[in-house]
């Protein structure tokens, strides 16, 4: 199973799309490794650098949609890649939040209203904020300073099983 949690990426924008992920003219890269330095080069953002930003992320947390567009594993190998093993948005695109879980990595949603409450106690400006992950109990435990906050999500089912397993293919290795 992979690491989830450390410090958080804000990025606070609705329709975040696979292009803005890793840009389609890196699709023909054909290990993980490559498309490091590219995550989210397209992504415009106000006050977003992805060079200055990304680096020493473990979390993403975003609005709503978030892998919209075409359907590639690559998005999730790009944050795979850079560490980011867990993205929480309000909605995923179907495909994107499925590829998610084939590499072992969590698409986790939360309603609006709890995402607004992060967004507003722990965005960018607040300082460093660390995210602890327990996905036994599915809970979500944010860390800023004197700042916390425990939030409960979901992770059942054959989620959980592609999770432990760390990906579809270990997944399927340890069955058939």
């Amino acid at each position: 199973m992979k690491h989830f949690g450390g410090t958080v990426l804000f990025l606070d924008r609705a329709d975040i799309n696979t292009d803005e992920i890793i840009p389609a003219k890196y699709l023909n890269e054909s290990s993980k490794e490559a498309l490091r330095p590219r995550l989210l080069e397209d992504l415009k953002l106000a006050g977003f650098e992805p060079g200055r930003d990304i680096a020493g992320k473990g979390a993403l947390v975003s609005r709503a949609n978030f892998g919209c567009g075409s359907s590639r594993e690559h998005a999730p190998w790009a944050l795979e890649v850079n560490g980011i093993n867990i993205v929480i948005a309000e909605s995923f695109a179907r495909i994107f939040r499925q590829n998610m879980y084939n590499c072992g990595m969590i698409a986790a949603e939360l309603p609006r209203e709890t995402l607004n409450e992060i967004f507003r106690d722990f965005a960018p400006g607040a300082g460093p904020v660390t995210l602890s992950v327990d996905t036994e109990r599915g809970l979500f435990h944010f860390r800023s300073g004197g700042r916390e906050k425990t939030v409960p999500f979901k992770l059942e089912g054959f989620e959980r099983a592609l999770v432990k397993a760390g990906g579809w293919v270990e997944y399927a290795a340890g069955r058939y």
